[in-house]
């Protein structure tokens, strides 16, 4: 298992190979062309889903009348796919997202709309931090940062195609808060809870909780409390950045939430508390499912904020990892560490 190395320092054998750290349920399908099957109608729904949803944001001529139905799929397809990878129970959660579905499509009230808006923005959000696996390097999270985002944004269309009247500054905070819980409950396992935490993953998550909280409480003070030449000199960089580039980078996704997960996906390939930086994420994808929640949003508007945003935060991120992921010291590197970590697949439930 190990050997000593000419400095007489153990060493684990690097010819061992790796094993997955968390316990997992046995599949509920036993047979490959049914787990195939399955995966292809999930996959074909989401598609479908997120295509016709789309069509409440993008004039394509498509019936009004689709909108909402195709909203309705997609929580469905969302709370599947969680609750899937998750290892949750099928039988009730589904189920329970289901009848919700299909009583806010038959009757359209204001609190049965906004509670499904609600709950296919958390599902989108957190739906697509977790369907991302561990990135050794720079090209793969980068190839993850794309697909968690891919998902958040089919979140998006389909939280705009419910057309839910809500007031939107009170539903990004309750997304946000719920989205925040619902992946700490989940990540509490995946991560080994808090006293799996190294030093280093202990400040990083502490690093993480204080920008957020300097950034709320910053944006909330000069809102209520700033004096009046702070909020026009606010109001005019607004004003002229949205004139001149047609949209704003939003802090909250360019400091926390995609710096967050870039660095996530990158220290989860060699430990697994990175599970709990990608509890930030969480956060940057949630800004995402909610950004068109309100129908006088612009999608135009929407759109290039969020490209903005994708691309500062992509910069962040990456010079973030630069740092998180750098060898440890020499002192450090004498414990016993796995080069690399191994997860379930894509497909499969982490726990």
């Amino acid at each position: 298992m190990g050997s000593r190395s000419g400095g007489g320092r153990r060493r684990l054998d690097s010819a061992t190979p790796a094993h997955y750290d968390v316990p997992t349920r046995k599949p509920r399908l036993t047979s490959t062309a049914l787990q195939r099957a399955s995966l292809v109608v999930w996959m074909l729904a989401w598609l479908l889903g997120t295509l016709a949803a789309g069509t409440s944001v993008v004039a394509v001529g498509a019936p009004e009348w689709l909108g909402r139905p195709a909203a309705a799929l997609m929580m469905v397809v969302f709370s599947v796919g969680l609750t899937h990878r998750c290892g949750g129970r099928m039988r009730i959660w589904p189920v329970l997202v289901f009848v919700l579905a299909i009583a806010a499509v038959t009757g359209q009230t204001v609190a049965l709309l906004a509670s499904a808006a609600f709950v296919t923005a958390v599902l989108g959000a957190v739906l697509a931090v977790m369907a991302t696996r561990p990135a050794s390097s720079i090209f793969g999270s980068i190839g993850e940062y794309l697909l968690a985002i891919g998902v958040a944004l089919s979140g998006t269309v389909s939280v705009a195609a419910w057309n839910a009247p809500v007031e939107y500054q009170r539903f990004n905070l309750l997304v946000l808060g719920a989205s925040l819980a619902l992946i700490i409950s989940v990540v509490w396992n995946l991560g080994a809870g808090l006293h799996g935490m190294n030093k280093e993953g202990f400040w990083i998550l502490v690093g993480g909780a204080i920008i957020l909280i300097l950034v709320l409480a910053y944006s909330s003070f000069v809102r209520t409390q700033g004096s009046e030449t702070i909020i026009n000199l606010f109001s005019d960089v607004v004003t002229w950045t949205r004139e001149t580039f047609g949209g704003i980078p939003r802090p909250v996704e360019v400091l926390i939430g995609f710096p967050a997960l870039i660095c996530g996906v990158s220290v989860r390939s060699k430990r697994r508390e990175g599970w709990w930086i990608l509890v930030f994420a969480v956060i940057g994808t949630a800004v995402v499912t909610t950004s068109l929640v309100t129908p006088s949003a612009l999608p135009s508007y929407i759109a290039l904020s969020t490209w903005y945003s994708l691309l500062m935060g992509l910069i962040v991120g990456l010079v973030a990892r630069h740092f998180v992921m750098r060898e440890r010291s020499n002192r450090a590197a004498r414990a016993i560490e796995l080069v690399s970590r191994v997860e379930p697949p894509r497909t499969s439930s982490l726990r």
